[in-house]
């Protein structure tokens, strides 16, 4: 197949987005049905566990930490003063150590709830991919290799990576389940677009707020062209016929 018809890395960052999400969120929304939502009101309910959920590929870790930046750019969307209130009651609930300069990390309670979550995922996205073991493996060694790649351009360059970096590596313990893989290397490289999306944005003289209210037209394509254009680094390891495999595989799975 020709690289250079069948589908450019800027190409398939945009083609590739959606198809990553919809995987994502059927993974999260089987863990919080699950069982995910009545194991976390065992540890006191959203008020206590919402951000290590969301956080769970790096406060899971031994010493994981997010720092203040980082956890700006996970909650680059929403309303700051908001977020903060939520820490505090996370820290109120015991989840959560919070130092003076923002970063976070889990506390033992946090940290069993976490592990807990583990395994609430493999288990839901064991039965959700059921019969898609081939699939999955394929899905976890691509993502694997453009996670890597990330990380590495993400230290060598300029452009801003703290929502990325605040995530990822995703937190990887041995015997991690396949699907559980998957799932959380799905989220790392949605933070990664994410970063893209705010750089584009950035560019073109928005905020965060500005950008969510750009109706559909010309100068809210133009940024998402953009945010293609820098998204799209990652995809540069796969050949054309991996990415298109990638895209198939991720549009097979259930959910």
């Amino acid at each position: 197949m020709n690289d250079a018809v069948a589908l450019p890395p800027h190409r398939f960052a945009g083609l590739v987005a959606p198809a990553v999400d919809r995987a994502f969120v059927a993974g999260m929304l089987a863990g919080r049905d699950g069982g995910g939502a009545e194991l976390g009101q065992r540890y006191g309910g959203p008020t206590a566990t919402g951000f290590l959920v969301e956080l769970r590929t790096r406060l899971a870790a031994p010493g994981g930490t997010v720092d203040a930046a980082g956890f700006a750019a996970v909650t680059r969307h929403r309303d700051s003063a908001v977020c903060q209130r939520v820490l505090d009651k996370h820290v109120a609930h015991g989840m959560l150590h919070r130092r003076a300069d923002g970063a976070i990390w889990a506390t033992d309670r946090g940290t069993a709830f976490l592990a807990e979550m583990y395994q609430v995922h493999g288990e839901v996205t064991e039965e959700l991919w059921a019969g898609h073991d081939d699939r999955v493996a394929r899905l976890v060694e691509a993502l694997g290799r453009l996670l890597a790649y990330a990380l590495v351009t993400a230290e060598e360059s300029d452009e801003p990576s703290e929502a990325f970096h605040a995530v990822a590596p995703p937190y990887e313990p041995d015997g991690t389940p396949p699907g559980v893989l998957l799932l959380n290397r799905l989220g790392s490289l949605r933070y990664h677009r994410a970063d893209a999306h705010a750089a584009a944005w950035t560019a073109a003289g928005h905020t965060a707020q500005t950008v969510d209210a750009l109706p559909d037209g010309p100068e809210r394509l133009a940024i998402e062209l953009e945010t293609n254009r820098r998204a799209a680094g990652p995809y540069a390891v796969l050949t054309a016929d991996e990415r298109l495999a990638m895209l198939a595989d991720l549009a097979a799975l259930p959910g």
